[in-house]
């Protein structure tokens, strides 16, 4: 059989980096592929290769057997490729149809477009996928699922039969993820071919019929999903054993440490993004904050470190407020911070590894009025953090922007540990990491946990909210849904409140 698409020998590079090194990629015609691999595998690269945003270096496409020279996205979706970015592409104040039609060549252009005969074509190939979109309803009055299923419309009304997903879960809630798998089950059963990029074992498990692992720019492997298993992928994505499941000891927690009274806070634009949200965290415990990504995650964050104004409300910490504390006094006030972006937020790419173990108390590394910086007792410290947290390579004069993801984050995690600190708050701590940074980051916040730490962890991933928080907070447009202890989580009742239903609004949950 010939494949529908194929793929040979495609490369890469960007600068001096091999994004792409001689890949080769076959997906048959009606089947659910997986591209599996860590930020940086080189699985957007290929795609966007496929689709002509970006072009290769050397290499060969065949759609259908037939060698194709796709240059540009106008390219592909006349060869029926279509693709879907994390980031939608929807104008709000348009309608579903209006957002369909726009950019359409030829009929599409034309200011006598019949729109209701466009909503029609719409509603119909809505209802033969299950995509429950009102072709009539505002973009900006549907939900991130919905909007999805119109970025998937976009794609039928155009003919596209073979679609590609980068990472389409990543702002869905549990049950809208599940009802995207049901739409992909139905276009696949219906001779549409599907290319699902993630870093998600079991979504791989869940939802493909076989996959490609990638890793470092290479194709590693590519196998029938009903033939393998999550540990052997992650063998593959990390090229080495991977311990799935962390032992958690039973809570000890103590006294309140942070107490988050009725806290508004506002985003660049001046609009709503936490509103009244009260929460606490004790010494001992991990509360995990749950929630689709953009619901006032990051903007509470930097509200707590005085990054963000606060319009209304107080932060506590061991009995002391400290909502407008200046930054340079939070670690005397016991707080420590892993912000979400590692590389321009928690760190200095241009500084070496050394100075940005000591960011954020460099006065206790200078003399002379802050101005010579004590290069041995850096040194000595830098040393100490390295060997501790395992960072590779352990060279303190690297620059701290080349190491990798995973060895940067234990710099950042490590630097705001060792000031032993009683409340850590930690924002989306194995993004971008593969699966054994994931598991060494997660043991040091467990073992930070154990020391009697109060720990504030902020999280896209509720896997690993389930697997690492004694409490969970569940946040919809800034507003708290509930908090549940996590021995009685209940991964759909959690997806229901990330989508807006409250705690005492659940069956059972009164």
């Amino acid at each position: 059989m010939v494949p529908y698409i194929e793929l040979r020998n495609i490369n890469k590079r960007f600068s001096d980096v091999n994004a792409n090194d001689h890949v080769d990629l076959s997906v048959n015609m009606g089947e659910i592929h997986a591209l599996l691999g860590e930020n940086g595998a080189g699985k957007s690269t290929l795609m966007n290769i496929l689709y002509g945003l970006d072009y290769k270096d050397e290499g060969e496409i065949f759609v259908q057997g037939q060698f194709s020279d796709i240059r540009t996205p106008s390219d592909a979706i006349a060869l029926g490729i279509g693709m879907i970015h994390q980031d939608f592409m929807l104008i709000p104040p348009f309608t579903v149809t209006e957002n369909v039609v726009v950019g359409l060549d030829e009929e599409g252009s034309s200011p006598l477009l019949d729109l209701d005969k466009a909503a029609r074509s719409i509603k119909a190939l809505s209802e033969q996928h299950g995509l429950d979109v009102d072709p009539h309803a505002r973009v900006e009055h549907l939900s991130v699922g919905e909007e999805q299923r119109v970025e998937i419309l976009k794609l039928l009304f155009r003919n596209a039969k073979l679609l590609i997903l980068d990472e389409p879960t990543a702002v869905l809630t549990p049950q809208e993820a599940e009802g995207l798998f049901e739409v992909l089950r139905s276009l696949a059963d219906n001779d549409h071919t599907i290319i699902f990029i993630t870093h998600k074992l079991h979504e791989v498990m869940n939802i493909s019929d076989r996959v490609t692992v990638m890793r470092d720019g290479k194709a590693i492997d590519t196998l029938k999903t009903e033939s393998t298993n999550p540990r052997e992928l992650a063998m593959k994505m990390v090229g080495r054993e991977v311990v799935f499941h962390i032992d958690k000891n039973l809570r000890k927690s103590g006294e309140c440490v942070l107490q988050i009274e009725n806290l508004h806070v506002d985003d660049d634009t001046g609009y709503h993004k936490v509103q009244g949200v009260s929460l606490d965290v004790h010494s001992g415990e991990i509360l995990g904050l749950a929630g689709v990504d953009g619901n006032g995650q990051s903007e509470l964050a930097q509200a707590l470190m005085n990054l963000r104004p606060i319009k209304e409300g107080n932060i506590i910490v061991n009995d002391v407020d400290v909502t407008n504390i200046s930054s340079s006094l939070h670690r005397s006030a016991g707080m420590a911070y892993v912000p979400a972006d590692r590389r321009k937020v928690g760190s200095v790419s241009e500084l070496s590894v050394a100075l940005n173990t000591i960011l954020g108390n460099i006065n206790h590394y200078t003399t002379a009025g802050n101005l010579i910086i004590q290069d041995l007792q850096v040194r000595e410290h830098a040393e100490e953090l390295v060997e501790r947290f395992d960072v590779r390579p352990r060279n303190l004069t690297l620059d701290a922007g080349k190491l990798s993801g995973g060895n940067l984050q234990k710099v950042v995690l490590g630097r705001e540990i060792m000031h032993e600190p009683s409340l850590l708050i930690v924002e989306q701590p194995s993004r971008g990491l593969d699966v054994g940074a994931t598991e060494y980051v997660r043991r040091q916040l467990l073992t930070e946990r154990d020391r009697g730490t109060a720990i504030f962890l902020i999280s896209a991933e509720l896997e690993e909210i389930l697997a690492l928080s004694d409490r969970i907070a569940i946040i919809y447009e800034g507003e708290i849904m509930g908090v549940i202890n996590s021995d009685e989580a209940v991964v759909e009742a959690i997806g229901l409140m990330m989508g807006g239903t409250r705690l005492e609004d659940l069956p059972g949950y009164r």
